[in-house]
């Protein structure tokens, strides 16, 4: 090798929204920030539905305050990494960088998905409309084909594998070169990979995985988490033990890259996946099992 809640749903549209904007850029100019209005105007609509709702929840609680601002720091953070993917010149990078490309990818599934799923953040974007609103949305979120589509594509299970499927199945050259040609494509598949994230995490830490005091439920997206650290770190591995680039649309602009060759380039987004995106999952995972097997009051005692 040559170098080396419940709201989730919705919620997840709207944020991924942003990743859907994929218009036209100069591979050859340096890489500027991104002021697209198609991911601009998600973002800070975003941010503002959740800043006025919590506002409004943290005036009206007498309870629990110290929760609530817990869920709007991992909001922000959440908020900060997403915007920083999508907006900072990280995003006009991965348009001729896999490698850039792997960083934008990485920080939008583990980093941005997880904190804002931690969050919860329905509960309080809610209360940013009118009284009328919150009652429509309520009853469409409770309708049965709505609650019981979400139920299961939120089950650990289902989840951990549409996130897998969703990674290998556009890591496919054919696919992935697809979305590099066009915008569609390449606005289909930021959508699948922010969505299955979306899910997968809200399997992992919502009221029915590691949020859930059931020990059977924290040991089951232990395990899932231990799964999928193994299925992305062996898509990341290949790319990275491969001498030959599997991606045309990168390969013609190898010369490009930030003066890495197109192998090169592939390697290092492949360790990228390989190492860093595994490790997450795996420690996530040693911590859940750690909840299941050690008793609550020995956890205390250390």
């Amino acid at each position: 090798m040559r170098a080396l809640t419940r709201g989730a749903a919705p919620l997840g549209l709207m944020l991924a929204a942003p990743a859907l904007a994929h218009a036209g850029h100069d591979h050859f100019a340096s890489p500027g920030w991104t002021w697209d209005p198609w991911i601009i105007v998600p973002i800070v609509s975003t941010g503002m539905l959740f800043m006025r709702g919590w506002w409004i929840l943290s005036t009206r609680s007498t309870h629990g305050r110290r929760r609530l601002v817990l869920r709007g720091l991992c909001f922000a953070a959440g908020w900060l990494t997403m915007a920083g993917a999508l907006i900072s010149p990280l995003h006009a990078a991965g348009e001729r960088s896999f490698t850039a490309h792997m960083v934008e990818h990485e920080l939008l599934m583990l980093v941005a998905a997880p904190l804002i799923v931690a969050a919860h953040p329905l509960s309080a974007m809610l209360w940013a409309f009118p009284a009328g609103a919150r009652r429509a949305i309520g009853a469409v979120s409770a309708s049965v084909p709505v609650s019981a589509t979400f139920r299961f594509l939120s089950g650990a299970a289902a989840a951990t594998v549409l996130q897998a499927a969703t990674l290998w199945v556009w890591h496919m050259p054919a696919l992935f070169d697809l979305a590099l040609a066009h915008d569609g494509w390449h606005a289909a598949q930021h959508l699948s990979f922010i969505v299955s994230a979306l899910l997968f995490w809200t399997a992992m830490l919502g009221r029915r995985g590691a949020g859930s005091g059931a020990p059977g439920a924290r040991a089951l997206a232990a395990f899932c988490l231990l799964l999928t650290s193994i299925v992305t770190g062996a898509l990341g591995a290949l790319m990275a033990f491969s001498q030959s680039p599997w991606y045309s649309g990168y390969a013609r602009l190898a010369e490009r890259s930030f003066g890495l060759g197109p192998a090169e380039d592939q390697q290092i987004a492949g360790l990228i996946m390989w190492i860093p995106g595994g490790l997450v999952h795996a420690v996530a995972a040693l911590l859940l099992f750690r909840t299941v097997l050690v008793p609550r009051s020995a956890r205390h005692a250390c």
